[in-house]
């Protein structure tokens, strides 16, 4: 996985813009207003919500990811280096569903459709 086919997969979700941070931040990809993937200056790999912190620590316990230095314990670091894309995207594609789902419901109702299973 490179952070091409991490941007080619957020650009993709309904209502997804990309906040690019040139002053040494967090490059992220936002819905609404809020991050669901973020990269950081390294660039080596992406960070990402997680349904709790259980989930996360079973992914940083299985060898999936990282914890997310700076961020909740519900935030993971998925490298990019020997990821598989298939758990890439539903890594980002769950975490993409969380935030879009605690986005106040006006903000939701303005967003395209989105068919999570698809």
């Amino acid at each position: 996985m490179t952070r091409d086919d991490v941007d080619t997969i957020c650009a993709a979700l309904p209502g997804a813009w990309f906040a690019s941070h040139h002053d040494g931040g967090l490059d992220a990809w936002k819905v609404g207003d809020k991050m669901f993937a973020t990269i950081g200056m390294v660039g080596d790999g992406v960070s990402v919500k997680c349904v709790d912190t259980e989930i996360a620590q079973m992914l940083i316990d299985a060898g999936a990811a990282i914890k997310a230095k700076y961020f909740h314990r519900s935030w993971v670091r998925v490298p990019f280096d020997g990821a598989d894309p298939e758990a890439m995207r539903a890594r980002i594609h769950s975490s993409y569903a969380l935030i879009r789902a605690s986005l106040p419901k006006k903000h939701r109702a303005a967003l395209p459709a989105w068919d999570a299973e698809g």
